[in-house]
């Protein structure tokens, strides 16, 4: 597993490798070229990715409903003279 560090985004990806495997999971296998045309086929890729975001919005909420508000402080504004 990468390191931890600060994030500004998150990006998750589905690739060819984590296809064939979850194919092998179910008891089937795909070649390189089968993968691509399942991905590809019927915008089930996008269809995909937009189950992918809603369930990452999900867990976002779920994680800001259980915590308390964080309080923001602002550092004071020194007004200069004129």
């Amino acid at each position: 597993m990468p390191e931890k560090r600060k994030r500004e985004k998150v990006v998750a990806e589905i690739t060819l490798a984590h296809l064939t495997q979850i194919a092998q999971e179910t008891g089937r296998t795909l070649t390189h070229e089968e993968g691509l045309e399942f991905l590809n086929q019927n915008g089930r890729a996008y269809a995909m990715w937009t189950k992918m975001m809603q369930a990452g919005e999900e867990y976002i909420k779920a994680t800001l409903e259980q915590q308390a508000p964080v309080a923001v402080t602002r550092p004071a504004h020194r007004r200069l003279a004129v």
